[in-house]
């Protein structure tokens, strides 16, 4: 399967293993990994966008002052879109474009989403995203692996959005930390919002979004959405089961807070 992490895990096994090791993917994934070893010298070819060659090598020490992850800023970059009033700057994430293809949906949304590249991190491109509210309107879009994560955060987006979202191909959603799309329906349904299940997909209708009481499934992404969603909503909502946010951003929580000015 196509997948940055098990690509990652078998190319840093090349480097330790004698003669070539060729890795082939059915699909691209996301390419960090060959951008931090092309800048440091490693033996390593990309023979096209599925295929990587390396070798054994010995790198030198670095270090590197790791850009902020796409997939977490995301959720900001959504609930500044959707929150009336709203503005915010997003300072030194990697603005790879394999990662970024949320962007993408939301400029097609209607987001008011700028990219201001800052400069280059041992071949990972970093730039900061600046955010002000603006209505949005439904689309269509297919995700890709390198971004897929940030399908629920994306899910939000359409729940404001005038109009019918349609969510395509994105059945690796069902075998995450929870099986986001079932997930995502129900929440949106808590909402107020109707969210039409398929095999590989979601379709949002979108409108106006009610405070309500909401749970992450034991998923860090569903109860992220689900704070998001409650940021832009009128009125006190609750999400139950958020120690899941701890899995990729246990500090989410404050971070929300000390943008929207509510501590509690």
């Amino acid at each position: 399967m196509a997948s940055g992490q098990v690509k990652t895990a078998l190319v840093l096994a090349g480097l330790q293993a004698d003669g070539t090791t060729e890795v082939v993917e059915p699909n691209r994934s996301r390419d960090h990994t060959e951008r931090l070893l092309g800048a440091l010298g490693a033996p390593l070819e990309v023979v096209d966008d599925r295929t990587l060659r390396v070798r054994r090598a010995t790198l030198p020490a670095f270090e590197l002052d790791v850009p902020g992850d796409p997939s977490s800023a995301a959720f900001f970059a959504v609930a500044a879109s959707v929150t009336p009033g709203s503005a915010v700057v997003l300072e030194g994430v990697s603005i790879n474009p394999s990662r970024i293809g949320f962007v993408d949906v939301l400029h097609r949304m209607g987001a008011a989403v700028e990219i201001r590249p800052t400069g280059d991190r041992l071949g990972e491109p970093v730039g900061d995203l600046e955010v002000t509210a603006a209505p949005l309107t439904a689309t269509t879009f297919s995700p890709e692996e390198a971004w897929i994560d940030e399908v629920p955060a994306l899910a939000v987006a359409a729940a404001f959005a005038d109009g019918v979202t349609e969510i395509r191909d994105a059945a690796e959603l069902r075998v995450k930390e929870s099986d986001r799309i079932g997930a995502l329906a129900q929440e949106l349904s808590q909402l107020g919002v109707g969210a039409e299940e398929r095999p590989d997909g979601l379709l949002i209708h979108g409108g106006q979004p009610r405070a309500a009481l909401l749970k992450s499934h034991g998923d860090h992404r569903v109860a992220m959405a689900a704070a998001i969603a409650a940021v832009g909503c009128e009125g006190e909502s609750t999400v139950r089961g958020w120690r899941a946010v701890a899995a990729s951003y246990p500090g989410f929580a404050d971070d929300l807070a000390a943008l929207t000015g509510n501590s509690s």
